[in-house]
């Protein structure tokens, strides 16, 4: 292929780039326009046809729609939630993946598939009963509530790819274990688990932005004390009309989690990605 066969090929990759990231600048230069800028017409570039101000990132950080409780929120319920799934899945994956079992007319394959099927499930479906259940337990507005529940709407997803990881070692390592006098539990500690860590990345992240953007349960289940980032947007309506700058500025706050994960374990992401966790 010569150099200019070359340049064609990336036209269309750079206007595919220019089209993805598009909605990511619009966010950006929105959340840095005052009232007047927004509602006067579309303007594009900073300092050419608006003038910045900083008046929405006064208002989400240190004003009356401080994000900060909200931040603490949706990050310890994410982290907590998925890394217990992500424990339990890790385990289930591994009995499914080296194991077989019999449950009924079920074997490996079918419960496998039967977990994952619970994901399937739409949340919409058991957000009352949650709803009703939490009442009566007095979970309704508190982070052991919200973790719990993303921790069993994560358990699915986070078995269902681990099974598959552990599916692709290979076995002789382990038994080299077993002959060693290592027990089932020190052979999934000590050789399984290092050897699928890119899969647990993988499986860490997907869960994570799950539980850090879902909306259904947090609006249902929260009020004040355990609100999440998602919720805090969906209430930047006033009297006045919807907050678009605030919306952006929480929006942008809300995705730096996720492009920090995405950069500092993106080697290891990539590997376990390829890995073959979805098949």
């Amino acid at each position: 292929m010569n150099g200019k066969q070359q340049y064609w090929r990336y036209i269309p990759l750079t206007l595919w780039a220019l089209f993805v990231a598009f909605p990511l600048y619009w966010v950006a230069v929105t959340a840095f326009k005052d009232n007047g800028s927004i509602y006067s017409g579309a303007r594009w570039l900073p300092w050419v046809d608006f003038k910045p101000t900083l008046s929405a990132w006064h208002d989400i950080l240190g004003g009356s729609n401080s994000v900060y409780a909200p931040i603490v929120h949706s990050l310890i319920i994410a982290t907590v939630s998925t890394l217990i799934a992500l424990f339990f899945g890790a385990l289930a994956g591994y009995g499914l993946a080296r194991f077989p079992m019999r449950f009924t007319f079920m074997r490996n394959n079918d419960i496998a598939f039967w977990i994952v099927s619970q994901r399937i499930m739409p949340p919409v479906v058991v957000v009352l009963a949650f709803f009703i259940v939490y009442k009566n337990l007095q979970l309704l507005d508190t982070l052991l509530g919200m973790i719990i529940a993303y921790t069993g709407f994560s358990l699915p997803l986070t078995t269902w790819f681990m099974t598959s990881y552990f599916k692709q070692l290979p076995k002789d390592l382990e038994e080299a274990a077993y002959i060693d006098g290592a027990g089932r539990l020190q052979t999934f500690l000590r050789v399984a688990l290092p050897l699928v860590t890119p899969g647990l990345i993988a499986t860490f992240l997907l869960a994570f932005s799950f539980a850090w953007n879902e909306f259904l349960f947090a609006v249902v289940l929260t009020s004040t004390n355990a609100t999440t980032l998602p919720l805090v947007i969906a209430v930047q309506q006033g009297q006045l009309g919807t907050s678009w700058w605030n919306i952006c500025a929480i929006s942008l706050v809300s995705i730096v989690p996720m492009v920090f994960f995405a950069i500092i374990l993106q080697r290891r992401l990539v590997t376990g990605l390829l890995g073959g966790a979805v098949k």
